[in-house]
């Protein structure tokens, strides 16, 4: 199969696309054809070695956690899923950007999503919803999310309005409209954070998410007079420190499902800002490791 694969740590010029070899599916895995994959930024800190001392890899490696496709081989035990299936979902922490994929967590792709946002909805799904179970109920709520125009923020906000709660997304001023196209009220982010929610949610706000890891944990703290009523997805050292919910994503096909049904109601739609074509992987991967996307950047295979 072809895939892009990275023999050393290093930049983003370090992929090359070659041929690997095939893999196949173990017990309870199934293996997709890829049509498309995404880009996360765990995929670029792998890429570059920021993550080697906790997450070695065995080199060469192919970049990628989750991916889009139709299913073409299912391993022993499987069940619900057939060849020729087109599903979406996770397989380890690399593997995703190649022709061929195993996945060990999926869902069917619902017929409203396209093979680009349905490469999209795996982990910033999945993560999403993580972070908004552990505050809780959310329906008559008011909910702060932090970074809220990110692959991750943006699902977080669409998946809380489809649960029935007021949510505030803090974003820069460019993604104004896009938040509030998602059902969200924006607001910037940074210093005067308080102020400015104040005038928001004159009731207080009840929750709150931190997508971002952009050092607010501590103003959110405030903001909500309680740790346990925040979760962070991204800021472990700090929500550890403080005593707020840390929450990692993990490949729950429950969860995948879920996102799966709101995206047939209408009610979830991953945002795909770019696409790139499996050649320009390294071009993918600089503009992510630049930040401030809106939604998410995804490889077409």
């Amino acid at each position: 199969m072809r895939a892009a694969r990275f023999h050393e740590y290093g930049g983003a010029e370090s992929l090359v696309i070659e041929q690997a070899p095939d893999p196949h599916p173990g017990c309870g895995e199934i293996r997709v054809r890829v049509a498309a994959a995404s880009v996360n930024p765990i995929d670029w800190k792998l890429r570059a070695g920021a993550l080697h001392q906790l997450i070695p890899l065995e080199l060469p490696a192919i970049p990628g956690r989750d991916a889009a496709g139709v299913v073409d081989e299912v391993g022993d035990g499987v069940q619900g899923v057939s060849i020729g299936d087109r599903v979406f979902g996770l397989g380890g922490v690399t593997g995703a950007t190649a022709e061929l994929v195993i996945l060990s967590a999926w869902a069917h792709a619902p017929d409203t999503w396209n093979d680009e946002q349905a490469a999209g909805a795996g982990l910033a799904s999945v993560t999403a919803m993580r972070g908004l179970n552990a505050l809780g109920s959310l329906a008559g709520r008011t909910l702060l999310v932090e970074g809220a125009a990110g692959g991750v923020g943006s699902a977080a906000v669409e998946i809380a309005v489809a649960q029935g709660a007021t949510v505030i997304g803090t974003a820069s001023e460019r993604n104004r409209e896009f938040l509030t196209s998602l059902g969200a009220v924006h607001t910037t982010y940074g210093p005067g954070l308080a102020q400015r929610l104040s005038a928001l949610a004159p009731h207080g706000v009840d929750i709150a998410l931190d997508t971002a890891a952009s050092g607010s944990l501590d103003d959110l703290v405030a903001i909500t007079g309680d740790p346990t009523r925040v979760a962070t997805v991204a800021d472990y050292a700090g929500g550890q420190r403080l005593g707020t919910h840390v929450v990692n994503a993990e490949n729950d096909s429950t969860l995948l499902s879920a996102a799966a049904e709101l995206g047939r109601q209408g009610r979830y739609t991953p945002h795909v800002e770019q696409t790139y074509p499996l050649e320009r992987i390294a071009d993918a991967h600089a503009h992510a490791e630049r930040g401030r996307t809106r939604g998410k950047i995804v490889i077409c295979i």
